[in-house]
Formats: C-alpha cells, sequence, structure tokens
C-alpha cells in the first residue's frame, strides 16, 4: 500500500527558517543515496514501552536526521457506522493542540526544519515526524510532535473546514471513472464488511460527522497499546529509547483495537456495469484474495510477478499491449491487507473494446492458472525482484515504512533479512499450487465503468 502523506505548511519563514527547511531538504536527498549501504539489510530492535506501545527501531549513522512514525489501528475499518470518521479524525492532528492553533503548529515545524505529516487509510492511521538530530532542532520538533499525538484540539472551525473540505473530494470523485470504478469494486468485493467502504466516507455519513465523534474516536484508538512506533536515524539504542518514552508518555494506555472480522468469500461471479460518458471503459476484476501475513504470500507475490506485475514484460501485458493493442497497460496485483485484501486485473480501453479485453483478461489468468509458469520465467522474475529489493531500502524513509508495516502486521523481524531467501526459494509447483487454491476465475467480480455496458457474461466464459 502506497502512503500519501498530507502536510499543511502555512505562514511565511524567514530567511533562516528557509534554509533549515532546505538543508533538511538536502540531507533527505542524500539519505536517500547512502543512508544505508545497498548491499545490507538493516539491524531491527524492537521493544514495548510501559504503556504498551510497541517500538521498532533501526540505527542509521552518517546523516544527522531521524524518522519517526506511529502507526495506530485507526483506519477506515473502525468507523462503524459513522462512515469518514477516521480520515477526519486523522485530519485535524494538525489543526490545533495544547495551546497552539494551526498557523502556530504549522510555523514551529517549519521554523526547526522539520516535515510533518498525517494519513488515513482502511487499516491504519499515521503521523510522521522528520528532523535533523540536532538538539536545538530535535528537542523543541519532538515536544511539538508529542503535544499534536497526545493533546489534539480538535478546533470548532478547522473541523467545519475540513468537513467541508472532505464533502467537496467526495462530490468531486463522482466525476472520476477511477474513483467510481474503485468504490464499485470495494462494495462488490466487500459487501457489508468495514473494507468496502471508502476512507473519505459518503456524502450522508460526513455530512452528519460531530466535532464530538472526532474527540471520541482518538480517545478511543490513538492509545499507546494501539500503536506502533518506527524510528529510523542517527541514533543510538539508549536516545531512540529516551524519544520512544517521550512521545508515548502523554498517551493513554487504552486497549488495542478488537479484530477486524474476516470478509465473506464471494460464491459466484458478479458483472456490475456503470454507464459514464467517456470514450474509454474502465475495467477491475478480481476478490478477495490475501492477507499481509499470509502463508502463501510470496508464492502469490512472485507468480503474479509473472502474470501482471512487471510491467511490460509480464502475460498480461503481452496478450493485452503487445498482441492485440487493445489497451496501453494492462496489469495484475494483489493488495494485501490485515484481512483478505483484493487480487485485481484492471485496464482502460476504448469502449467497443472492452467485451474483447475482458476475454483476453479472463483467458490469460485461467491459461496461469492451468499451466503455471516456466522456468526461464521464474528466473527472471526472481532476478528482478531480488534484483531491485535493495533499492527498496536505500532510504531512512523507506525503511521506516517497512518497519511500520512489520509492527503493524506482526512480521517477523527477520522480514528484511530473509525477503530475498524467500523470493528464491519460491518453486514453479508452488506458485501452481497456490494459484490454483487461491484465484478464482469463476469467483471474480468484474466492475465496468464506460459508456455503455460491455457483454461481460458472454466475455468471461463463465456462465
Amino acid at each position: 500500500m502506497g502512503i500519501n502523506i498530507d502536510s499543511k505548511a502555512k505562514g511565511l519563514m524567514t530567511t533562516m527558517q528557509t534554509y533549515k527547511h532546505s538543508l533538511l531538504g538536502l540531507f533527505t536527498c542524500l539519505c536517500m543515496l547512502i543512508a544505508i549501504p545497498a548491499h545490507a539489510t538493516p539491524t531491527i530492535q524492537h521493544w514495548t514501552t510501559d504503556n504498551g506501545a510497541r517500538i521498532y527501531f533501526v540505527a542509521a549513522p552518517g546523516l544527522p536526521m531521524v524518522d519517526i512514525q506511529f502507526t495506530f489501528d485507526a483506519g477506515s475499518a473502525r468507523d462503524n457506522d459513522k462512515k469518514g470518521v477516521s480520515h477526519l479524525t486523522n485530519s485535524l492532528l494538525d489543526e490545533g493542540a495544547g495551546e497552539l492553533n494551526a498557523d502556530q503548529i504549522a510555523e514551529q515545524f517549519d521554523a526547526l526544519g522539520a516535515e510533518f505529516g498525517t494519513g488515513s487509510y482502511r487499516d491504519m492511521a499515521i503521523m510522521k515526524l522528520r528532523s535533523l538530530t540536532n538538539p536545538a532542532q530535535l528537542t523543541p520538533a519532538l515536544e511539538l510532535f508529542a503535544l499534536t499525538l497526545s493533546d489534539p484540539t480538535f478546533p470548532l472551525e478547522s473541523f467545519e473546514r475540513n468537513k467541508k473540505q472532505t464533502l467537496i473530494a467526495i462530490q468531486s470523485q463522482l466525476q472520476s471513472p477511477q474513483s467510481i470504478i474503485g468504490k464499485a469494486f470495494f462494495k462488490a468485493l466487500y459487501g457489508d464488511h468495514p473494507y468496502s467502504a471508502p476512507s473519505l466516507g459518503f456524502e450522508e455519513s460526513v455530512t452528519a460527522l460531530t466535532r464530538d465523534d472526532m474527540v471520541q474516536y482518538f480517545k478511543q484508538y490513538y492509545v499507546a497499546n494501539n500503536a506502533v512506533v518506527a524510528i529510523v536515524g542517527d541514533l543510538d539504542r539508549a536516545q531512540a529509547e529516551a524519544i520512544a518514552i517521550q512521545l508515548t508518555k502523554g498517551l493513554t494506555a487504552g486497549k488495542a483495537a478488537a479484530p477486524v472480522a474476516p470478509p465473506a468469500a464471494i460464491e459466484k461471479e458478479m458483472v456490475i456495469n456503470i454507464e459514464h460518458p467517456s470514450t474509454q471503459t474502465h475495467i477491475s476484476i478480481g476478490h478477495p484474495a490475501m492477507t499481509r501475513n499470509d502463508p502463501d504470500y510470496f508464492a502469490l507475490y512472485v507468480g503474479n510477478h509473472i502474470l501482471g506485475g512487471s510491467g511490460l514484460t509480464s502475460r498480461i501485458s503481452d496478450e493485452i499491449r503487445e498482441q492485440r493493442g487493445l489497451a496501453y497497460s494492462a496489469y495484475s496485483f494483489f493488495s494485501p491487507m490485515r484481512e483478505a485484501g483484493p487480487f485485481l486485473m484492471g485496464l482502460q480501453t476504448r469502449n467497443d473494446q472492452a467485451s474483447d479485453a475482458i476475454k483476453v483478461m479472463f483467458t490469460t489468468l485461467q491459461n496461469f492458472i492451468d499451466n503455471g509458469v516456466t522456468a526461464e520465467e521464474l528466473e527472471a522474475a526472481k532476478r528482478n525482484i531480488t534484483g531491485g529489493f535493495p533499492l527498496r531500502i536505500a532510504s531512512n524513509s523507506k525503511i521506516l515504512g517497512y518497519l511500520g508495516n512489520i509492527g503493524f502486521y506482526n512480521l517477523p523481524l527477520d522480514y528484511l533479512d530473509n525477503h530475498n531467501e524467500h523470493v528464491n526459494a519460491v518453486t514453479i509447483e508452488q506458485i501452481k499450487d497456490a494459484f490454483k487454491r487461491r484465484v478464482h476465475p469463476d469467483k471474480m467480480v468484474t466492475v465496468t465503468v464506460g459508456a455503455a455496458p460491455p457483454e461481460v457474461k458472454a466475455a468471461t466464459g463463465f456462465e
């Protein structure tokens, strides 16, 4: 899953503030290149604070900076009957804290050359800080970050403004085929399950939200026992422990969120056609498939790299684009989540080609399941995945993301060390077995958004 961080910088900076901010940007760029040697995997240290927060730390000496991420089990899967409350709560965390208003928070972070951000998704909500480790910058940055973590004030004026902005965003999505198909796809896959609703919520649900809903949501879910804290930077263990204590001591212990129920399996094929005035038909095909700690994770991951996850060299791209010219881009991917995230095949094509494209997608998938992969395909996929892995952990920010996921999804501490070993251990037989057991063409949801509904039933062959 990609992480979008919303940074709300407000107010004018002085010349010195601009300099400090630029300096941090320079360190950021350098960090992406040399923070961790490309051939090494970082050593992860883990402990739990007295009030229950789980800490994951990687020492990254060489550049005087630190990245910190709090990951709370507070995504939209926790919205219950107040759809959109998680997103709106998260968006207000830097709008006021303690005695400070939004402008003062933004100005102080800017003056310190620090970067602050938040994000809210289906599984999780996050808060991030990046700062130089010089005490003159780090000490006040940590104090300000701790204040936003433990004492947000949810000003009524900011609540009303952000609520209005959210409603505008929801309205604008009604004109976007990509947003329309995404919402329809998740609703069809997950029904009444918490994953079915968009993170922004719905117009009716967001309209009904009150400031008190934000306060109550924060009190329940932004607590130590519901938090994973990732720290990456030019620190030793003692410094990291001191930072963890400073940032978490203001959190109430609280309770970890209850497990989300698994989604119901789809028992038969489903076709949804949504008419939209466009020259292109957007197509999404799939069903719930894989959790982040799934025992079949690596077999499905490597297999999908060959099927539709490796760009122009994948089978789906070859059949759709190269052989028939039906679309510029065609792909497949697994989106693993705490509970079964979707397997999805997708493309955009001319309206009059939609039926043909869908048929080719299903035929390609069925051939892949029936016949598996070749030794040459598997070897090329392994080289591509393992060869690119060092770049995926080559910066502090990238390691930070992995740490957050390792903690949130309860992955082993040696996950990064053993990643390539797990990839290289995947066999042709494992891929074929996993896809036959886990991917079911006759139980796929097919959603199309375009000018006219294609003949999807006839195209799939699973009437």
